[in-house]
């Protein structure tokens, strides 16, 4: 019998740290949507240049996911919580240097350090919250730390706004007739604008981290994995889900990342960058009510059919954003939101369905597909600098080509590939 069995009250203060750590780490993630247009005015940047954010975010999950799992295994969940705030905290800190100095690649680096924090707080999360309790609870505690995670993610990018966009946009024509002089000034203040949210960001961290210590959390003792990565390449439906995460993380960041700078080509009036950062806020709210309704609809859909609809209704709308223009447009961009909602998580479980013993392994590498938010972003924006930003949109419905392929036959197990454990692991996962 688990001895986290009973007395649930004990993991309460437990719980709501811990997923007051997701609340903050989707909500500092989603930021970036946000950041992609401000540091592409301030550091004068092409659209492939300011993607780059995404890749320098997105590439730590990718480096750190396995080192993570590694670390965690050896010394602990808490252990592995206070290093991630730590290394968050000082990646939201060099954002005052990037900002004085006004040097792109400090911010990429800031972005960074702050994204191999989430992705250690990130891959912690998880199975620590899915053992504070009742086993039998898990899946809903899980389900509700997505919730607060997409909460986050729903808020960041209006508070993002808040600071770092202007209620008026300043013409472009008005900055190319700035003399040098007056050119520097306006581009050091605009730097300036990020120092505020991501200090106060920092100091945020350092206050979790500071309780986190001196809070007396309970110890969860695991094995270690004794299975190796290359064990997973045998079984098929994992391998393509990989590539599924890849696709489907991409597709999702690569519109919310530029989300802003499609609606300011729309010619929409009264339309500035502010009021454009509310459909990221639409998009990411749609992720939320699609997660609360999508927990029910899988109840009663078979999860492979509902990765078709959802991948095709996807595709639909962008293709339907490239033909219009408008509101209708700009609308139909952030209804996509709804239907990558319940994405991840039936890629994921699609993914790891009869491995047994090879679940914890094949999950390690699932987590690497995150990779995709860092590599689609840029390639959509080397397609806008050179064919124009309606044209980068055909890469997302590339991708979600790929995830319906995944959902009608990419997911099917060959029994012949199956591992000789008994047994099927149940994972509830708390998404992107």
């Amino acid at each position: 019998m688990n001895k986290n069995t009973g007395n649930s009250s004990k993991y309460l203060v437990p719980l709501l740290i811990v997923m007051s750590l997701m609340f903050f780490w989707n909500l500092s993630r989603n930021i970036n949507d946000v950041l992609i247009p401000h540091l592409k005015r301030a550091c004068q940047l092409t659209d492939l240049q300011s993607s780059l954010i995404q890749s320098a975010f997105f590439g730590a999950y990718f480096l750190m996911a396995l080192p993570a799992g590694r670390f965690i295994e050896r010394r602990g969940y808490k252990t592995g919580m206070v290093t991630g705030l730590l290394l968050a905290a000082i990646g939201a800190a060099i954002f005052f240097p990037a900002a004085t100095t006004r040097f792109y690649p400090v911010f990429l680096l800031a972005l960074f350090t702050m994204a191999s924090g989430f992705a250690i707080l990130e891959v912690t999360a998880t199975p620590y919250i899915s053992k504070l309790g009742d086993p039998d609870h898990a899946s809903s505690r899980l389900s509700l730390a997505a919730a607060v995670g997409s909460a986050g993610a729903t808020i960041g990018p209006y508070l993002g706004s808040s600071f770092l966009l202007h209620d008026k946009d300043i013409p472009t024509d008005v900055i190319n007739s700035y003399n040098p002089a007056q050119l520097q000034t306006f581009l050091n203040n605009e730097a300036h604008l990020v120092i505020t949210p991501y200090i106060t960001l920092a100091a945020l961290f350092l206050v979790v981290c500071g309780v986190l210590s001196i809070l007396k959390l309970p110890t969860i003792n695991e094995g270690v994995s004794r299975k190796k990565l290359s064990d997973v390449f045998k079984f098929k439906h994992t391998i393509l889900g990989v590539l599924a995460v890849f696709a489907y993380l991409g597709a999702e960041v690569g519109v919310v990342s530029f989300i802003i700078r499609y609606t300011k080509t729309l010619s929409i009036a009264g339309m500035t960058e502010k009021k454009a950062a509310l459909f990221i806020t639409l998009y990411m709210a749609l992720v939320l009510a699609g997660r609360l309704s999508g927990a029910f609809i899988l109840k009663k859909i078979k999860s492979g059919k509902v990765l078709m609809l959802c991948s095709s209704g996807a595709f639909v709308l962008i293709f339907v954003s490239i033909i219009t223009q408008g509101y209708v447009s700009i609308i139909s961009l952030s209804l996509v939101g709804l239907f990558t909602s319940v994405m991840y998580p039936i890629i994921f479980t699609l993914s790891i369905k009869h491995l047994g013993d090879y679940t914890k392994v094949a999950s390690s590498l699932l987590i690497m597909g995150v990779v995709g938010g860092a590599i689609v972003p840029p390639i959509m924006g080397l397609i806008s600098d050179h064919s124009g930003i309606r044209m980068a949109f055909i890469v997302p419905l590339i991708c979600y080509l790929y995830v319906l392929f995944y959902g009608m036959k990419g997911h099917a197990v060959k029994s012949g590939a199956l591992p000789d454990e008994a047994g099927d692991a149940v994972l509830t996962v708390v998404g992107h």
